[in-house]
């Protein structure tokens, strides 16, 4: 059964000027049960994360300031938005989420979190809307309960996952690849073990052809046991942060290939969310039920 981390949390309304994206979180899950491609078996909620596992990729000061909610200014203008014990608290749950769904995946193949994929989030510091990375942790998680031996990363977000790049940078056991855009935030990219840095209005065969060609490359190189899947769909040509011009088919088709490889390999796969901010929110749900759609048909 597919197994989709979603709590109540994580349509929690952030400040004015932010709200917009946040309906995504509600929209996903009843656009899925209203056309039953899932049910509320599908569904579980999880918990808020305990310290240990958050304390073995974030350094202990910053992941303290941000439970008493004492962050230094300049890293909440950094992070966008004003933290709060609320937006903390979703964090949490979210990052609990993915470490649920790590273990869903080991038995079903696959599970999915609404939400995650907060890759801009360093051990010491948050940024980009995110406070908390989720991936990260999860994969500490999972390494140190000695449950799998190699990871891949396959950041597919528009953004460069820069916080999972220099969290894993001295990691040799966590692969991280990030195809993301050139001329996109952040504007001082990290060194991720691959990086594929993509032209601004760069097209469907393009990005696929590199896509096709260099994932199952990397698959047959590094031998991953478990893939951490960002699927944002800010790749859209009608994202208004992406800057790519990617088909709203293109993008069901990266996300195709992905599972296929995944099947084709025997690697335990764990989807979260990322990015998505076209115009249109009818857009953003579509391209990430695309997601979840392919899931429950490729895999069950």
């Amino acid at each position: 059964m597919l197994k989709i981390a979603f709590n109540q949390i994580y349509k929690h309304p952030l400040p004015e000027g932010h709200r917009f994206p946040m309906l995504k979180y509600e929209l996903i899950p009843e656009q899925l049960l209203y056309e039953g491609t899932c049910t509320p078996d599908n569904f579980f909620s999880p918990g808020i994360v305990e310290e240990h596992w958050a304390l073995g990729v974030h350094e202990h000061q910053y992941f303290h300031d941000l439970l008493k909610l004492s962050i230094d200014p300049k890293m909440e203008r950094r992070i966008g938005f004003p933290i709060s014990e609320m937006l903390v608290k979703r964090e949490l749950i979210i990052t609990q989420g993915t470490i649920d769904c790590s273990i869903f995946a080991l038995e079903y193949g696959i599970s999915m979190n609404i939400a995650g994929g907060t890759h801009h989030a360093y051990a010491d510091k948050g940024e980009g809307f995110c406070l908390l990375n989720d991936v990260a942790v999860a994969s500490y998680y999972l390494l140190e309960n000695q449950l799998v031996n190699k990871i891949l990363v396959v950041d597919l977000d528009v953004h460069q996952g820069n916080g999972t790049a220099v969290i894993f940078k001295d990691e040799r056991r966590v692969f991280t690849f990030s195809m993301h855009g050139k001329e996109n935030y952040p504007l001082k990219k990290e060194a991720s073990d691959l990086d594929i840095e993509l032209p601004t209005n760069c097209g469907d065969e393009y990005y696929l052809s590199l896509l096709y060609e260099n994932l199952p490359r990397l698959i047959e190189r590094e031998k991953p046991q478990f893939i951490f899947y960002i699927s944002g769909v800010d790749i859209l040509a009608s994202d208004k942060l992406g800057k790519l011009n990617i088909s709203m088919e293109a993008c069901r088709r990266r996300d195709e290939f992905v599972f296929e490889q995944a099947i084709k390999y025997k690697i335990s796969v764990v989807v979260v969310m990322g990015g998505g901010y076209s115009p249109r929110i009818a857009d953003i749900v579509e391209a990430h039920c695309n997601t979840f759609r392919l899931a429950e048909k490729m895999y069950f």
